[in-house]
């Protein structure tokens, strides 16, 4: 029987980029690039020779190491850093036995692990930002396409007043650029390599400053300097961003990550909501791309479910609790943590495989959005024409003062609510309201396209007034 993770209870990153950027396979190769890098790190400021540096470098290859065997001999030191030195250590002796000598020189369990977290995620973060622009993008060319489509405004779950579509999907264009831009910034200010040593003095790395060691050695004229070029070379070495202090028990890349990691599922949930709620049966105004055999269900064939809206909203409903997990690591205790270390591994992962997940999930639903113009039109007569009770209120505001308004219009909205009578029927009936307004007049502020207020005028901000002012759809 297979023990690996398929993905069986988590469909939204099954099959996807980021699966493979996170697997185990892919981690413990990332905590073997950060031995090599760190050995030429050594190497550059003559800590080791370069020799041992490249056979430690070609030796440091995941397809030569089982990670089952890692995960179950990590069991007895709690972290799979130790057994793996051991298994990389046997491949170098095999190439060079003196060359072995050099594996993990001077170095720490936390160090290797956190600085290959920090690569793997960097990792997914650029594949998670590339899918976020491809979104945007789409969603760009769905709001300058609508931005005149009249649709039903919903608030509280009701029809409120008119609205675009343009205007909807230029919102949710708002979050995924807000969530591009903050996984630029974790990307450009760089997540750090992790070099502190046993105890964060980076002592294991002064001791082995020098071939033979800085003891043996007499010291070094200068600590500071030395540990400067290291952190540098590693940092040079790895692509990492180098940080002031070694971070064991300052968490702050964690924390930094469960945040960038939260918004984005959260940004895109946010999308995924909402097309689940338009394309319900009753509403109808969108729907996912069409693909054969998809959404089926497993008793009702008439069912096409919104599946690429249900798994980016299952990500972004799981990512915030485990990313709280990786907040809570900031309170870890001394200079090492026994435990609140350890639980943030499995957390980080799966925080980066829904994220990754979730954004590859995305991009497909918002290229394929099936929008419904005509539905939406149709929905915006389901109230009889009281979403333009707002509108005509502000209209006899001036003749009839602001209370009397709203007190009148909400008179003929419940009227028109019980008899089903439309609502300019009922104010055109209405004394008060026919000594200012005919009826042409209340039925053009009532026309649901003239109801909609600066909605284009937003999307043409949103986009950069690039938009193509779109004829709207005739609701005459």
């Amino acid at each position: 029987m297979t023990m690996s993770d398929t993905g069986l209870l988590s469909p939204v990153r099954a099959g996807t980029p980021v699966e493979v950027a996170v697997c185990d396979r892919a981690w413990l190769q990332a905590m073997l690039d950060a031995e090599a890098a760190l050995a030429r790190a050594q190497a550059r400021v003559g800590s080791l020779p370069p020799a041992a540096a490249r056979a430690i470098t070609s030796a440091a290859r995941s397809e030569r190491i089982d990670p089952r065997e890692i995960a179950v001999a990590a069991r007895e030191t709690a972290n799979p850093v130790v057994p793996l030195v051991r298994a990389l250590t046997r491949l170098v002796a095999e190439e060079d036995p003196r060359a072995a000598e050099f594996v993990h020189y001077g170095s720490t369990s936390q160090d290797i692990l956190d600085t290959g977290a920090m690569l793997v995620s960097a990792r997914v973060l650029r594949i998670v930002r590339a899918d976020l622009e491809r979104t945007a993008g789409a969603l760009a060319k769905l709001s300058a396409e609508h931005r005149n489509t009249p649709m039903a405004g919903r608030t509280l779950a009701l029809h409120a007043v008119p609205t675009t579509f343009g205007l909807k999907a230029a919102g949710w264009r708002q979050l995924v650029l807000d969530a591009h831009r903050r996984v630029d910034d974790v990307l450009e200010r760089g997540l750090p390599v992790s070099l502190g040593g046993s105890a964060g003095t980076m002592a294991g790395y002064l001791e082995h400053a020098a071939p033979g060691g800085a003891s043996a050695g007499g010291g070094l004229a200068d600590p500071g300097v030395y540990l400067e070029a290291l952190v540098d070379a590693y940092a040079a070495e790895t692509g990492l961003a180098r940080t002031a202090l070694p971070w064991h028990a300052l968490r702050t890349p964690q924390a930094d990550l469960a945040g960038v990691l939260t918004f984005v599922t959260g940004a895109l949930g946010k999308v995924a909501v909402d097309v689940q709620s338009l394309a319900r049966t009753e509403v109808a105004e969108v729907g996912e791309p069409a693909v054969a055999g998809r959404g089926v269900s497993s008793a009702m064939p008439h069912k096409r479910n919104p599946v690429l809206s249900t798994m980016i909203r299952a990500a972004a409903l799981q990512v915030p609790s485990l990313a709280a997990g990786l907040a809570r690591a900031l309170v870890s205790e001394d200079e090492r943590s026994a435990g609140a270390w350890h639980a943030e591994w499995l957390l980080l992962r799966e925080c980066l495989r829904l994220a990754g997940g979730a954004a590859h999930t995305a991009v497909e639903l918002a290229e394929g959005l099936v929008v419904r113009p005509e539905r939406m039109f149709l929905n915006l007569g389901a109230t009889n024409g009281r979403v333009a009770g707002e509108r005509i209120a502000a209209v006899l505001t001036p003749a009839l003062g602001r209370a009397r308004a709203k007190e009148l219009l909400t008179e003929a909205s419940l009227v028109c609510e019980e008899t089903g009578r439309s609502l300019v029927a009922i104010l055109a009936d209405h004394p008060e309201v026919s000594l200012h307004l005919d009826g042409p007049t209340l039925a053009e502020l009532s026309r649901a396209a003239s109801c909609t207020g600066g909605a284009g005028v937003l999307v043409d901000r949103a986009l950069g007034g690039e938009t193509a002012h779109t004829r709207p759809l005739d609701d005459h």
